[in-house]
């Protein structure tokens, strides 16, 4: 249990140590500094330890954010400071500090949890400060002073800011319009019931799996019925991080399930709507769509991720194209319209649903490709533009964020050493693009088991080495890993497309998908600042260069048939080399406490 050190002397018919209490906290009071410091060195080493002023008037919600969220090993907010284990140090440093300097004095005038918070800051510890909006979090130094506080805590609903502040103040159209209205209330049924968002999180997972076994029948009913569940998955899908954001209940296990679970749940649904197709009344063959489609959005994806990873921390980070976005953003009806044309999951979901319910799998992945490619091409653009026009001066963080993103193996390794200088500006895309377009260019343009597409491959094997032969610090460098996981899972698109036998297809969609979740489980460790993979993970499964022409000679050298064969075996290989180290990972004590905000696209 965590424990609250409630300071000074007691004001009479406060609820304080009432609402300490109700937050789980094992309240101890403490007349003085020195008696604090005792109280905390008594404390359990692992358990959380809070100070807190006993003149304190604020708002519960307040004292929840300050107190409670795991993701922040010191979080404060006046007259309130807490510490996680791993911070208990640095926590205890400072209260010995203000009890030598106090000389153990009962507290009469100033706070202790606020000059341990001033400590801790001139210690270099990284306190954060949560933000409190309308809600009231004060120490009043006299009584006039904590009637007005306690009026301003009246003045204020807390469970009407919390269930506001559990909704992403950033959202799409269809989410805040149709979606969180009422989600909202769902998640605070949850919370009061128990219910955790990994269970949540769990249950909108298998929601969608139903979904995709719906559409898998092929049957008008089960289309119906496969639209109505994925939007039934999205509701959940929403309702879990806002359950995650109204009880603070972020964790490592729930960082792994909504880093992953989407993506699965999308990605699952493309393949029972291929199913579905091929056992319908037509008989329709849609997987070269479905697999188009995971391409595409999987590729969308790696662009947010990797221009913000390049401009996460850039200096002189300034661009008049970003003024411009700025400027738009402060008109209302252009928000909603920009957060509507880039088809964010809301709008994705919504729109494959309908259109599943009404229409036919291959409609669907026809506006599904035709949408996506249309929102690529307007984000892409306007990243592009502010990359050659704003100033910025990219960190070593950045560029390292960068190579790890880029994926590349041991045969790129060795190529690179003989280029160590590496290539001038903006060559360094260039070559990316030309090397990736090559590849796939020779396996979509060739007959099946010719050898061009292995010459292509070779070639991108040196021109990927030569694109990351030096540190990605320039101003599109931050497309190089767009531009190689478009190569690699477009040569298996083709490859596969050019087998012409059944089965070829879909082993291919299911090595890109076992690939892809090694890329986005790459994505949120480093959003996670916990690094990349470790590399032997990428020296075993080849880097996406290694993949790349391990397909193409398979191509070259193998029948139709046992092509197939061959890309099943290659992609539960991968599956279960890259989900046994992911698995490990996240529920293991080392991973961070984070909780994903939605994709940006």
């Amino acid at each position: 249990m965590s424990t609250a050190i409630v300071t000074g002397q007691p004001v009479p018919g406060s609820s304080l140590e009432n609402d300490l209490r109700s937050l789980g906290f094992d309240v101890r009071v403490a007349a003085d500094a020195a008696e604090a410091e005792t109280l905390l060195a008594a404390a359990p080493a692992g358990d959380r330890v809070a100070l807190v002023d006993a003149r304190f008037v604020g708002h519960q919600h307040a004292l929840r954010l300050g107190l409670t969220d795991p993701r922040f090993p010191l979080c404060a907010i006046p007259g309130a400071v807490t510490a996680q284990s791993a911070a208990r140090q640095a926590m205890t440093r400072a209260v010995a500090q203000e009890t030598t300097a106090g000389g153990g004095t009962a507290l009469a005038v100033d706070s202790l949890a606020d000059r341990v918070v001033t400590a801790l800051d001139a210690d270099g510890g990284e306190v954060h400060r949560p933000e409190l909006g309308s809600l009231v979090a004060a120490v009043p130094a006299d009584p006039q002073a904590r009637n007005e506080a306690r009026q301003a805590v009246a003045a204020v609903d807390d469970e009407a800011v919390r269930l506001k502040s559990a909704v992403k103040s950033r959202d799409g159209f269809f989410t805040t319009f149709f979606i969180s209205p009422y989600s909202r209330y769902l998640a605070r049924w949850c919370a009061r019931r128990g219910l955790t968002p990994n269970q949540v999180t769990t249950a909108s997972l298998l929601t969608a799996l139903i979904a995709a076994g719906c559409a898998a029948t092929g049957t008008r009913g089960g289309f119906i019925s496969a639209g109505v569940l994925l939007i039934a998955s999205f509701v959940l899908d929403c309702t879990d991080g806002q359950l995650a954001r109204y009880a603070l209940k972020y964790s490592t296990l729930g960082a792994w399930l909504d880093a992953t679970f989407d993506r699965a749940k999308e990605y699952a649904y493309y393949a029972g709507l291929a199913l579905g197709a091929a056992r319908s009344g037509g008989h329709d063959d849609v997987w070269a769509l479905a697999l188009g489609a995971m391409v595409l959005q999987t590729c969308r994806h790696v662009v947010d991720f990797s221009f913000n990873e390049a401009n996460h921390d850039a200096a002189a980070n300034t661009s008049p194209t970003a003024a411009l976005s700025d400027k738009l953003d402060s008109v209302g009806w252009t928000v909603w319209l920009r957060r509507m044309i880039v088809l964010p999951i809301g709008e994705r979901w919504a729109m494959i649903a309908v259109l599943t319910a009404a229409t036919t799998p291959r409609i669907t992945f026809y506006a599904l490709l035709i949408g996506c490619a249309f929102a690529a091409a307007y984000t892409t653009a306007g990243r592009v533009l502010r990359s050659l026009t704003r100033k910025a001066r990219r960190t070593d963080r950045a560029a390292r964020a960068l190579a790890d993103l880029a994926d590349s193996g041991p045969l790129a390794d060795a190529v690179k050493q003989v280029a160590k200088r590496g290539l001038p500006g903006l060559a360094v895309p260039a070559v990316a693009l030309l090397g990736g377009a090559a590849v796939v260019a020779c396996s979509a343009l060739s007959g099946y088991g010719s050898v061009l597409p292995v010459i292509g491959a070779l070639l991108y094997v040196l021109t990927s080495a030569l694109a990351v032969a030096r540190p990605l610090k320039g101003a599109l460098d931050w497309m190089v890993p767009p531009f190689f996981r478009a190569a690699e899972y477009g040569t298996v698109l083709a490859l596969a497309g050019k087998a012409g036998v059944n089965g070829a297809l879909p082993a291919a969609f299911g090595l890109v998908a076992a690939v892809a979740y090694h890329h986005y489980d790459t994505v949120y460790r480093i959003r996670g600042n916990a690094g990349a993979p470790p590399a032997w993970l990428v020296r075993v499964i080849g880097g996406h260069e290694g993949r790349t022409l391990l397909v193409t000679v398979l191509a070259a050298v193998l029948t139709a048939s046992q092509f197939t064969v061959a890309l099943t075996v290659l992609a539960v290989a991968v599956a279960l080399v890259v989900l046994a180290e992911s698995i490990r990972f996240w529920v293991s004590a080392g991973a961070p406490a984070v909780h994903d905000e939605g994709e940006p696209a």
